[in-house]
């Protein structure tokens, strides 16, 4: 099993921060949150990833071309000889393929181009800006009894206001931030089977549009639903949320490095 992640939007509503990077190089606890969303892969054994890159997605490649030079904690540099050795380097065993999608494709756009990298089996597909402490081998399990063409991991949101509870008039309880209205929405984490590239006809084309939508009208989309953490980070409120959290020793999608 591959996972593919997609990594190539602008982030136009966490401007503040995408600017300067792409949006899944922005820094959970010091670390991008891309590797925070592949450590939650590899923890489940996962280790081949394939990167749809767009925005800036040159940053995103000289970080996993100098990963060691990001994980050392002694980095001694021999000017004179021309030699870098690191000591106390972290040492993933992931191999990653980063794929430039194009800055302007849609997400159905970028799915489609790594498709020969993908197309001789089921794979994992998430998005590159959200974190969750959902169970990757049960969602595969579900995917698999079901046998449709895809699975979506559902999620309620988390709220984002204090709620009223009232009897009449009478306020009798104040809830702080409770979830959503128990409306299910769609958290990323998907598993595929080749057959979705039929349904995805080119760049323009959005995957959570047309290609959900047909898969749903043809029977060929299943739910596996998460009520677990889940959050994703599209604005500075959600990535400061994220960043307490981890702070505070509080953060449920934690898989720290083996």
């Amino acid at each position: 099993m591959k996972a593919v992640i997609l990594a190539g939007g602008r982030g136009t509503r966490i401007a503040e921060e995408s600017s300067v990077r792409p949006k899944p190089m922005i820094t959970i606890g010091g670390q991008p949150i891309l590797l925070h969303i592949l450590r939650t892969y590899a923890a489940f054994g996962v280790t081949e990833f394939v990167i749809c890159l767009g925005y800036k997605g040159y940053l995103i490649k000289e970080f996993f071309a100098n990963y060691l030079l990001h994980s050392a904690d002694v980095v001694d540099v021999d000017i004179g000889n021309g030699t870098v050795t690191y000591d106390h380097a972290r040492v993933d065993p992931w191999r990653v393929t980063l794929v430039e999608t194009g800055e302007h494709t849609q997400t159905g756009g970028r799915i489609r181009r790594i498709r020969r990298w993908v197309e001789d089996g089921d794979f994992f597909l998430t998005y590159g800006d959200g974190l969750s402490d959902v169970d990757l081998d049960a969602l595969l399990a579900h995917h698999r009894r079901h046998k449709r063409y895809a699975t979506v991991t559902s999620v309620t949101p988390p709220g984002r206001f204090g709620a009223l509870r009232l009897d009449g008039d009478r306020v009798t309880e104040f809830v702080e931030k409770p979830d959503g209205d128990n409306g299910q929405i769609n958290g990323g984490y998907f598993v595929l089977s080749p057959r979705i590239f039929d349904y995805i006809e080119g760049d323009a084309t959005v995957w959570e549009h047309d290609p959900l939508q047909k898969l749903a009208a043809d029977g060929q989309l299943s739910a596996y639903r998460h009520d677990g953490f889940w959050q994703a980070m599209d604005t500075v409120r959600e990535r400061d949320l994220l960043e307490e959290m981890w702070a505070s020793g509080r953060a449920p999608w934690r898989k720290d490095p083996v």
